[in-house]
């Protein structure tokens, strides 16, 4: 269950609230760094997650992996969200997923349910476990950012030394203060999702204030359901000139890996 105490600097006590019919009302929780008007992308994604995982759920099967992408910026405001199955088999099935506002597409999800493998599969390839959760920190700086909305409503406490103003691989535990939707408990899946589009933050290393730098995109596969509040993200940036940027992050809960995080990042001069 999410912790539902809000910060001293939350906006609200939820993200969203269940208007009926697969409308949505955002509060001013899940506004970004970027403007106080826009919504950082945690909790869109993990609201499509919710629907995903809600639509002709099939016992013995989970959702092993989700692509959200983010054509245009999701407005703080009533949204729409609709889910449909693109192909379903005996084993996996390919689910699709948009969130509208306004009238139009902000976000589109695809997503992989599986069949769970057997319990006698090998736990393969063991990473290092990641470093113990430190203690409380106050809230993080980060340049010129709206920090009221989304940074406020998740807790986060980095490594000694790191944060959101430093440049360089970064790793950080994070988690929700307040839940995805009032009056619901939170998921494994929407906690990781809340979480995901996060990795390229806590890996800054492109100057995002003399360039700009956004993600298009973020893919979260875990191999196996997450456990508890906390993530940790051990995050990295790659990128070429003439190319584009990458981040690329490992996700791990109290009991170690549980996936990986992949975002697509444009690279322009402003």
């Amino acid at each position: 269950m999410t912790n539902n105490s809000a910060g001293p600097d939350s906006a609200s006590d939820f993200f969203y609230r269940d208007l009926g019919g697969g409308r949505y009302e955002s509060t001013a929780a899940t506004a970004g760094p970027w403007s106080p008007k826009a919504q950082h992308a945690g909790p869109p994604s993990a609201l499509l997650g919710r629907a995903l995982e809600r639509h002709e759920p099939r016992p013995g099967f989970r959702i092993a992996r989700v692509t959200l992408e983010l054509p245009r910026p999701v407005p703080v405001g009533d949204v729409q969200v609709a889910v449909r199955t693109v192909r379903s088999g005996g084993r996996a099935e390919l689910l699709e997923g948009e969130l509208s506002a306004q009238g139009r597409p902000v976000m589109y999800a695809r997503a992989w349910r599986i069949a769970a493998a057997p319990g006698d599969t090998p736990a393969l390839r063991p990473l290092a476990p990641p470093p113990e959760l430190p203690g409380p920190q106050p809230l993080h700086t980060m340049a010129g950012a709206h920090l009221d909305g989304y940074v406020s409503a998740m807790e986060w406490r980095f490594e000694p030394g790191g944060g959101f103003d430093t440049l360089g691989p970064g790793t950080a535990w994070v988690r929700q203060r307040v839940p995805l939707v009032a009056g619901e408990d939170d998921t494994p899946l929407t906690r990781a999702l809340t979480v995901a589009d996060s990795t390229w933050a806590v890996a800054f290393e492109l100057d995002h204030h003399r360039r700009l730098v956004i993600n298009t995109d973020v893919t979260l596969a875990l191999h196996r359901e997450p456990v508890g509040e906390w993530f940790c993200l051990r995050a990295a940036t790659a990128a070429s000139p003439d190319g584009s940027g990458l981040a690329s992050g490992t996700l791990d809960d109290a009991a170690g890996d549980c996936g990986r995080v992949v975002q697509t990042l444009l690279v322009a001069e402003r």
